[in-house]
C-alpha cells in the first residue's frame, strides 16, 4: 500500500516512515500547498486541509498540523504556531516569556488521513519552555521545548528518542495502530 504524506518537511517524513514502513506501507512525501483556515482547533484546520486536498490528490493521503500551546500566554501560539515561528521565531517566544515563571506548555499534533473520508488522530506531550535555545536537532520550536520528565529539549534528543515521546510520534502511533487494524496486519 502507498500513502502520500502532504509535507515539505523531510524530518516529518522520516518520523512518519518510522511508524508506517514496518506495516508494509510505502510513504511518499509530496509538497502540495493548501489553504490553512483560521480556526479554533488544530482538528478543524487539518480536516479542512484534507477535504480541500481530496479534490486535487488521488489515493489515500495524510497531513499533519501541530502547534505549541503556552499556558502563560493563554495557549498562544497554538493554531498559529507555523506563522509565529516564521514571523517571531524562537527568539520572539523567548522574549514574550521573559520574567514569566509559569513556563508550562504542550505540543499537540493532529494527523488527518483521507481515504474517501476524514480520519483524525491526535497526540499531545506536556512540558515547559526553556530559558534559552538548546540543541541542534529537530525543527520548529524544538530547541526551547523541554518535555515533562526530561532535562533536555527536543532539539537535544535523537530522532528516535523524540519520536518515542513526541506529540507527532503519539499521533503517528495512533494512526499506525488504526491502520494496522484496518489492514488486518499482525
Amino acid at each position: 500500500m502507498r500513502i502520500t504524506f502532504i509535507t515539505s518537511n523531510p524530518g516529518k517524513l522520516r518520523e512518519a516512515m518510522a511508524y508506517l514502513t514496518p506495516l508494509g506501507v510505502e510513504v511518499q512525501g509530496l509538497k502540495f500547498p493548501y489553504p490553512e483556515i483560521q480556526a479554533d482547533t488544530l482538528e478543524e484546520v487539518a480536516a479542512y486541509g484534507v477535504e480541500w486536498l481530496s479534490e486535487r490528490i488521488d489515493g489515500p493521503f495524510f497531513l499533519d498540523d501541530s502547534g505549541l500551546f503556552i499556558e502563560a500566554l493563554q495557549g498562544f501560539p497554538g493554531v498559529y504556531s507555523a506563522y509565529v515561528f516564521k514571523t517571531l521565531g524562537i527568539d520572539g517566544i523567548l522574549k514574550l516569556m521573559e520574567g514569566v515563571e509559569d513556563r508550562r506548555a504542550y505540543f499537540k499534533s493532529v494527523v488527518a488521513y483521507w481515504d474517501g473520508e476524514v480520519h483524525i488522530f491526535t497526540g499531545t506531550v506536556h512540558g515547559r519552555i526553556g530559558l534559552e535555545r538548546r540543541g541542534s536537532g529537530g525543527f520548529g520550536f524544538d530547541p526551547i521545548f523541554i518535555p515533562e520528565g526530561y532535562g533536555r529539549t527536543f532539539a537535544e534528543m535523537t530522532t528516535e528518542e523524540k519520536n518515542r515521546i513526541s506529540h507527532r510520534g503519539r499521533a503517528f502511533e495512533a494512526f499506525s495502530n488504526w491502520l494496522r487494524d484496518k489492514l488486518k496486519i499482525g
